[in-house]
């Protein structure tokens, strides 16, 4: 099923052009990252395409009643406000009982509930909003950037859990990130962005094109396998268990 497509659509702010006319679709259980390079329209394309910003062109259509659980890049949270975690999932309204627990036991937040919001770390912050976002039980979860500032190991079971969220709550997944080939590795379909769409693809595709060379330089086949080899191997959530298996494998996690 077509969640979202669009059709010649463009951008222009201030009477300038962000995003040429492109074609693009995303279907249900899909995972599409964009990458390319800073000012390239990246967040532009994700909020043309949730309808979050008027567009200058071309036909865009939604699934009717399409649910979108969107997770930011951070959450400015006043240094003065008390607001738990537990208050937070729950705002504006209480969240369904049954659905909170699964989403506590499926994203680990259960011992973070009664912390600050203030106080949490990146990668704590991170899936507590991401659980706020699977509360709204989405057909397609929206990202941008939301491991910008995380560790690598931080960034990677992120990813690891986006993937399960694709599989247990059938949700479709389109995210931004600059952190290239490990996000890829967790990606069915890769657009890279410069104004335009310059190409598109499986990740293995896309690395190998002159399009994606120009803008990130080399030929990228090769790390494509590494991430490819270690995403495929199990890890559970503990950093030491994964850096030893990362030694073991003479792995060295450099996203970009």
């Amino acid at each position: 099923m077509t969640l979202i497509s669009a059709k010649n659509l463009s951008v222009e702010i201030d009477g300038k052009t962000i995003l040429q006319p492109f074609d693009f679709t995303i279907e249900a259980g899909e995972i599409v990252t964009i990458v390319g390079p800073n000012g390239a329209g990246k967040t532009t394309f994700l909020r043309a395409l949730i309808g979050a910003m008027p567009i200058a062109g071309g036909r865009l259509v939604s699934k009717d009643g399409l649910r979108i659980g969107y997770v930011p890049q951070k959450l400015h949270i006043d240094a003065g406000l008390p607001l738990t975690a537990q208050r937070f999932l729950n705002l504006p309204n209480a969240a369904d009982k049954g659905l909170l627990a699964t989403t506590l036991d499926f994203t680990g937040i259960q011992p973070l509930m009664t912390s600050q919001m203030r106080d949490l770390s990146g990668g704590e912050l991170q899936r507590v909003l991401l659980a706020r976002a699977l509360l709204q039980r989405p057909d397609i979860l929206v990202l941008d950037e939301a491991t910008r500032g995380l560790d690598h190991l931080a960034a990677a079971s992120f990813y690891k859990q986006i993937e399960l969220a694709r599989t247990q709550a059938g949700c479709a997944v389109l995210m931004v990130s600059h952190e290239l080939h490990v996000v890829m590795a967790a990606s069915d379909r890769v657009i890279c962005l410069n104004g335009h769409i310059c190409c598109q693809g499986t990740p293995e595709q896309v690395v190998i094109t002159d399009e994606y060379k120009a803008l990130f330089g080399g030929d990228a086949s090769g790390m494509m396998a590494l991430y490819r080899h270690q995403h495929d191997h199990r890890h559970d959530h503990d950093h030491e268990h994964q850096h030893q298996h990362q030694h073991q494998h003479g792995h060295h996690v450099h996203p970009e």
